[in-house]
């Protein structure tokens, strides 16, 4: 039986984006993990690993419970391999609802309250902040019980929070039409265009520039 990966290693070596300025946004678009020009088109849950890099990154584990549960899913295949669909099948749900969510009864809409209500049912467990290794905190939850079935409980109450405090109408999808990444626009203006102004941004402009040289 190998030993798991470090999960430091699987965050150096993954170019995870966080560009949508809500956890539930960053995770919807973890399906889209590299930014770096040139780069194949990479999804974070590509395998159990690859989701436990990705909460990694986002602060959600230290490195010590990541190790543990790369260490259980090679002890408990099935269960990693279960959460890892009910992770990917949630990103689903909380896209439709980034793309479709500000209608109070749009379908894509009731169908995330549904799911959110579902997980957060069964969210039998404990909170709590603890230290982390490079200094700071990290807030976990531990589950009574099954060890992956909390795994989701951040991102969902990160959407849960986003229904309840009316934020829905202010979350865009990138105006790259080949950029399909979603995200929070806090500007003061509520005209905030791009995922990143690095990126995308960027290339639009450039592209404006290219538009009016050979006009």
């Amino acid at each position: 039986m190998r030993s798991p990966v470090s999960p430091a290693l699987v965050a150096r070596t993954s170019s995870f984006v966080f560009v949508g300025e809500r956890l539930w946004l960053d995770f919807v678009n973890s399906d889209d993990a590299t930014h770096a020009r040139g780069e194949a088109r990479t999804d974070a849950l590509d395998s159990f690993e690859g989701f436990v890099g990705w909460l990694s990154a986002a602060r959600l584990l230290d490195d010590e419970r990541a190790t543990a549960l790369l260490r259980r899913a090679l002890q408990q295949p099935t269960g990693s391999s279960a959460a890892l669909h009910e992770a990917r099948r949630l990103r689903n749900v909380l896209r439709a609802l980034a793309e479709r969510g500000d209608a109070p009864h749009e379908r894509a809409t009731q169908t995330a309250i549904a799911e959110i209500n579902r997980i957060l049912g069964r969210s039998a467990g404990t909170r709590r902040v603890e230290p982390r290794s490079d200094g700071g905190f990290v807030r976990n939850f531990v589950t009574a019980g099954d060890v992956f079935a909390g795994l989701m409980i951040p991102v969902i109450e990160s959407a849960a929070d986003g229904l309840v405090s009316g934020e829905l109408v202010r979350v865009r999808k990138c105006a790259d039409p080949k950029c399909a990444r979603v995200f929070y626009d806090g500007s003061r203006n509520g005209k905030r265009r791009w995922c990143d102004m690095k990126t995308c941004g960027n290339r639009a402009k450039a592209a404006r520039h290219r538009k009016k040289l050979s006009g």
